[in-house]
């Protein structure tokens, strides 16, 4: 499907009128669009901008715990939503979505949301989200979105999705993109990617289970981290009701909706923390890869923000006796890394380097793993904005970046040591095309089968590189090769 209509990012035009009735006013919207605003504004990321805008609303007693939930729902629904909404838009005005005000548009697709996606009655969320309008707007915009709600509202969800999406016979990509809320290109690459993982499934209904799972809102799941903290400890400090193992890392613990990590003595500590399973399943896989010959003391993360890898990584180092150096070429995000390997008993560093120019020497590590940067094309559940604002030519982009860590990351590992390529991304373009390309032409690296380092997890395609998906295995879609060095 085509992107959605890009949010101009100046507030409405023309000299602002008094409403002539006062608002209620309705925090929780408020905030709602105020991350919204950001998101189109500033580019911001609304996991990053959202908690920020939740602590400073939860300074006012009046802003309870379900106002919070409320405004997360929205923010995150909303934009998750928002390529399907923008075609119900379309199909309700009389104008090209590019020239109606950003803001406007926003505050429509937030009364959308409600509208069809939310038990909240017609009549409220109409009412409420004109309130909103004549808060953040003026009266003639705010008109406007009353008009626009009340057609939406005519239909459900699936009957606008009906009308507005074309047939499936036709053009799949742009039906399934417009049902799912996916740009059309994204909708392809996908597909593509799962013709190669998954062959004898890569048909409607295993696209339709992959963009549901896109839409899905992601389970908080944290991390025990070895040695530190154990899943047993995690499980006794919460309600046994709020939590269930992970379904494929010894390490995890998947806390239920509503649950609060912050809570736990372990997070506080540092000694356990938040991590999605698939990047859990990324490190366990590099420390359970054979080695052979030498030493297994000095261990690698060559592209260490913003240090959850890097954190379970050093305890599983420090169990073994080894070191682990962790690099991060971003000074801000070398400094997440640091906090997060705070209090790790092993010997461990943290330095600030360019992985393509490295700061240590040739064939130094026994184990080395690079995340390279990417699309973040796995995380859309996390990042659903994200699905809007990247262009197939960023993936392109990061192409030189990530054969060039690749390269360096195999340097930098000893003959008979172990190379773990991970990204958050299954488009193939970032993946196996990437392996492959490095090793061409190369005579001392050859692929080690990843799935007998998980052998717990099923579905992982042929080998020997693995990659998750969130409708299979509840993760981010996390790709991994593993690499050993021969001379």
């Amino acid at each position: 499907m085509s992107t959605p209509a890009q949010r101009p990012a100046g507030a409405n035009a023309g000299a602002k009128k008094r409403p002539y009735r006062k608002p209620a006013q309705d925090p929780a919207r408020r905030l709602a669009f105020d991350a919204l605003r950001a998101v189109d504004e500033r580019d911001a990321y609304a996991n990053l901008v959202l908690p920020a805008l939740l602590r400073k609303a939860e300074q006012d007693v009046n802003f309870t715990r379900r106002d919070a939930a409320f405004a997360t729902e929205l923010v995150y629904g909303t934009l998750r939503m928002r390529g399907s909404y923008d075609a119900i838009i379309a199909a309700c005005v009389d104008r090209p979505l590019n020239k109606i005000d950003g803001p406007v548009l926003d505050v429509i697709s937030l009364g959308a949301h409600q509208l069809l996606a939310t038990r909240i009655p017609t009549h409220a969320a109409v009412s409420a989200t004109v309130d909103l309008a004549r808060t953040v707007l003026t009266e003639g915009p705010a008109k406007f979105v009353n008009a626009v709600l009340r057609k939406i509202s005519q239909h459900d969800l699936d009957t606008w999705l009906e009308q507005v999406a074309p047939p499936y016979e036709e053009d799949a990509e742009e039906h399934l993109g417009v049902l799912f809320s996916h740009p059309r290109w994204v909708v392809s690459a996908l597909w593509d990617a799962i013709g190669v993982w998954q062959p004898q499934a890569a048909g409607r209904t295993a696209m339709e289970a992959l963009l549901a799972a896109d839409n899905a809102r992601p389970e908080v799941t944290l991390v025990a981290r070895p040695g530190r903290s154990t899943v047993e400890e995690l499980v006794a400090a919460l309600d046994e009701d709020a939590t269930e193992p992970g379904r494929w890392s010894p390490y995890a613990v998947r806390l239920a909706e509503g649950g609060d990590p912050a809570d736990l003595r372990a997070v506080r500590e540092n000694r356990a923390g938040v991590q999605d399973e698939g990047s859990q399943l990324v490190a366990a896989a590099l420390a359970a890869a054979p080695l052979e010959g030498g030493a297994d003391a000095r261990w690698l993360d060559g592209c260490a923000g913003p240090g959850g890898k890097a954190a379970l990584l050093a305890a599983l180092a420090a169990e073994r006796g080894a070191a682990l150096l962790a690099s991060e070429a971003q000074p801000h995000r070398a400094r997440l890394v640091a906090r997060a390997l705070e209090g790790n008993p092993g010997p461990y560093a943290v330095i600030t380097a360019d992985g393509t120019r490295p700061a240590w020497r040739p064939a130094s590590f026994d184990r080395v793993l690079v995340d390279v940067p990417c699309s973040g094309l796995g995380a859309l559940r996390r990042r659903p904005e994200a699905r809007w604002r990247r262009r197939p030519a960023d993936v392109a982009n990061f192409a030189p970046l990530q054969r060039g860590l690749l390269r360096s990351a195999i340097d930098a590992t000893r003959p008979g040591g172990v190379v773990g390529y991970a990204t958050c991304s299954p488009h193939l373009a970032e993946t196996r095309v990437v392996v492959q390309d490095v090793l061409k032409g190369r005579d001392d690296v050859e692929w080690i089968d990843a799935r007998a380092c998980l052998p717990q997890v099923p579905d992982l395609g042929d080998g020997p590189d693995i990659q998750l998906w969130p409708h299979l295995h509840g993760t981010d879609a996390m790709y991994l090769a593993l690499l050993r060095k021969l001379r």
